[in-house]
């Protein structure tokens, strides 16, 4: 380190070696003899003395202008891309002498004064510049890596200077600081220059944009220019995002009419990511949420019901048959569901979803074929393979989004309660034609799946009771014709019911399944005792008999039937058996509901057939008859007691069917009171044992009139009860405050004027009263 008193002192010795400023323990030390020490007695200790500068020590008096010489000479010369003369520790050693003789103020400011002559002689260069866009840019830039280059030797050398009185001195800024401010002063103020470099910079990434390829390495080192002079927000981004509003305005405007919606979106997602690459080349991070902004805005926000309008149908609906467009589909849904959820609008697209849902589910429910029986199943399956498919939109495409799932909850109550009674027949007819087939067609797991299927749509089902009506009554053939395909599938089908509605849903359902169990055991009993072995003996023929519990079963009214007097005697058997076993319990035998097998004998060979009971007796009608004689309607029914009604539906599923055991005259598909009817001589079939279908075994708009008929009938008797049942508990309500708590509870969905008529009812009937003073308050009469 360089200090005036050591060069003072070094002066000093260097003038008079003999001085006293020499420290004595220098001095020639004389010899001294063994006995003269001893005579001293103890070696004293040497003292040493500094004495002060008899002159004051003095600077040259050119001293700061020689230093500054050298310094000024170092600054033009780098300025100017010349070698500097003088080396850097001697340039470095001058800065600081100048610093430690307390010169810095007066060295800094003339470091100022000399780089500000620079940017102004650099300003009248670019000003005089005739270059335009690139190549101007390309200027700026080398002047700003000049500037750069520059500023770092400069302030290598007066390090010292920005270390001691800079950093000391408040409100003077650093050397490099200084050079930044000189930079944005002169170069780059609110000018042309600025403009100029802008518009250049703007021009290029609108290039970009457009699909040009630019150099992208002279926009990163000019933005990041703006950024160092700390004129990014107000000279660069501000101008940039407008810039970027009025592009993506127009281009919105234009591509959103011209394009197709799933081309459109992809564009959107496209342009989105362009922009996040610029944010990662050559943008400040901070311009990444304004950026994006404006681009959300003018691309998606402003053409949401554009393009939901447009095409989101099209976009749900997709190729069912194309598996690579559906999963294009999804895919365009799931862009389309981001790009939303940038601005906030899932709403409106959850709003297009319900809707949709509801308007495709109820164009199936409407369906002519809903009223065809032949094909009336088949709307189950669309509903089925329409659930799933809006469940994979669901899943894949809105993330599994909560509001999303209860938008396709929502719509499908509401299509399917539009219609009180169709969906649950059809649901209960579809649940019926699979517990029939079982797994003939499909496996285990595919059947469980498809019945899994069907409870989501059962729970979409607001009048559970009538589906309960149309289940039972299903369920009751499938036990009674013994069409189960498998008993562990008709279980389960009624623990998923159970698990749903409870157990007072289907306690008559498993009532009806031990049942017929039951009847098992029963007949086991029965062929096991003297009662079997009787049957046998005397009839040669096998008896099965299901005991049903009543209550649990539909109610079925007993039709006549002239049996055969031999059946007649094997049911009397039975019930003896049967009141010895069940004592103190009766039977009511329905002849209606039973079928039988059947042997005949043709010349073509022998055959069997499974048939109601209606049909077997009406062809035993036949059978000791000749059989070229004929008999009428007439003779048919006094021979067989059946009603004109049941007659008809019996002859023609034996006339006129597909297989034909008796012979109409004459021929025709209609029947007429006066037509006669003869055994079908010639009759052939190449099965054995053949099964003849049943008009009863089919589900007859009449008996689907008196099952709803039936659930409406139990639902005034809920009604009833429930309004007597809080009339009791409450005494006394407004007949608002009844309605309300009626609506609460019943499990069904029912109409305010419906509800009415039944308080009326009960009013009637003297369970309830109207208050004397106020006709509105309803009181419960004990």
């Amino acid at each position: 380190m360089y200090t005036p008193q050591r060069s003072a002192l070094r002066n000093l010795k260097m003038r008079n070696k003999n001085a006293d400023l020499v420290f004595p323990s220098h001095k020639p030390i004389p010899d001294k003899s063994v006995g003269a020490s001893k005579q001293s007695g103890t070696n004293a200790p040497v003292k040493l003395v500094i004495k002060p500068l008899k002159v004051k020590p003095m600077l040259p008096v050119n001293f700061e202008d020689e230093m500054w010489h050298k310094l000024k000479s170092a600054i033009i010369a780098i300025h100017n891309h010349r070698p500097v003369k003088e080396s850097f520790e001697e340039l470095y050693k001058a800065c600081e002498n100048l610093c430690l003789h307390n010169m810095a103020p007066s060295l800094y400011s003339k470091l100022v004064n000399e780089c500000e002559k620079h940017y102004i002689a650099e300003k009248r260069r670019l000003d005089d510049n005739p270059a335009t866009q690139e190549a101007f840019l390309f200027e700026i830039n080398r002047c700003w890596e000049l500037h750069c280059q520059q500023m770092e030797l400069i302030r290598s050398i007066f390090l010292y200077l920005d270390r001691t009185y800079v950093l000391h001195t408040p409100g003077i800024a650093s050397i490099w600081d200084m050079g930044i401010e000189l930079f944005r002063k002169h170069i780059l103020p609110p000018s042309a220059v600025r403009q100029k470099t802008l518009w250049g910079l703007l021009s290029l990434i609108k290039y970009e944009r457009g699909g040009d390829s630019i150099n992208r390495p002279l926009v990163n080192t000019l933005i990041n220019m703006f950024s160092q002079l700390n004129i990014y927000t107000q000279g660069f981004e501000s101008q940039f995002l407008s810039e970027t509003r009025d592009y993506y305005e127009e281009e919105g405007e234009r591509l959103v009419e011209k394009l197709s919606v799933s081309n459109y979106i992809q564009h959107v997602s496209k342009r989105l990511e362009q922009e996040h690459q610029r944010i990662m080349n050559y943008l400040e991070k901070k311009t990444s949420t304004p950026l994006f902004k404006v681009v959300e805005d003018e691309l998606i926000r402003k053409h949401i019901d554009t393009i939901l309008a447009k095409g989101f149908s099209d976009l749900m609906k997709g190729d069912r048959n194309s598996r690579k467009n559906s999963k294009s589909k999804l895919e365009d849904l799931e862009e389309l569901y981001d790009l939303l959820q940038r601005v906030n609008a899932l709403d409106r697209l959850r709003a297009y979803f319900g809707n949709y849902i509801k308007n495709t589910g109820a164009s199936i429910i409407n369906d002519p074929i809903v009223n065809d029986p032949k094909q009336d199943v088949t709307v189950i399956e669309q509903l089925i393979n329409f659930k799933r498919r809006m469940d994979e939109f669901v899943e894949v495409s809105f993330s599994s989004s909560y509001n999303f799932d209860q938008a396709l909850k929502e719509g499908f109550e509401t299509f399917i309660n539009k219609r009180q009674t169709k969906p649950a027949e059809l649901l209960a007819k579809f649940i019926d034609k699979k517990l029939k087939i079982g797994n003939k067609q499909t496996s285990d797991s595919e059947v469980e799946s498809i019945l899994n299927d069907a409870l989501v749509l059962f729970r979409y089902i607001q009048g559970k009771d009538v589906f309960e009506g149309f289940y039972k009554r299903d369920f009751a053939k499938r036990l009674l014709m013994n069409k189960c395909a498998s008993d562990d599938y008709e279980r389960s089908m009624l623990f998923k019911m159970k698990r749903e509605c409870g157990p007072g849903y289907t306690s008559n359902l498993e009532q009806m399944f031990k049942d017929i169990h039951t009847s098992r055991e029963f007949m086991k009993a029965f062929y096991d005792s003297r009662y079997g072995d009787q049957l046998r003996e005397e009839f040669k023929v096998d008896l099965h008999v299901n005991t049903l519990t009543q209550g649990s079963w539909p109610s079925y009214n007993p039709t006549p039937l002239n049996i055969p007097p031999e059946v007649a005697q094997c049911q009397q058997i039975y019930e003896t058996f049967y009141r010895e076993k069940a004592r103190g319990k009766g039977l009511k035998w329905y002849n209606n509901l039973a079928y039988c097998v059947l042997s005949a004998y043709y010349p073509s060979g022998n055959k069997e057939f499974e048939c109601t009971s209606f049909q077997a007796v009406t062809l035993l009608t036949f059978s000791e008859l000749p059989q070229t004689e004929l008999r009428t309607f007439e003779e048919i029914q006094q021979a067989t007691g059946m009603e004109t009604k049941e007659l008809v539906r019996t002859l023609l599923t034996l006339a006129c069917a597909k297989v034909k055991l008796l012979v109409k005259h004459p021929k025709g598909k209609d029947l007429k009171p006066t037509d006669k009817y003869s055994v079908c001589d010639d009759f052939k079939f190449k099965l054995f044992r053949i099964r003849i279908n049943s008009v009863q075994m089919e589900k007859t708009m009449e008996e689907n009139e008196k099952t709803v008929e039936r659930v409406f009938l139990e639902r005034h008797y809920q009604v009833d009860a429930c309004a007597v049942r809080i009339m009791k508990m409450r005494k006394s309500l407004s007949f608002t405050e009844l309605i309300s708590e009626l609506l609460g509870q019943l499990k069904f969905k029912a109409e305010v004027p419906d509800l009415k008529k039944r308080i009326e009812s009960l009013i009637d009937r003297e369970y309830l009263e109207r208050g004397r003073d106020d006709p509105t308050i309803i009181r419960y009469l004990a």
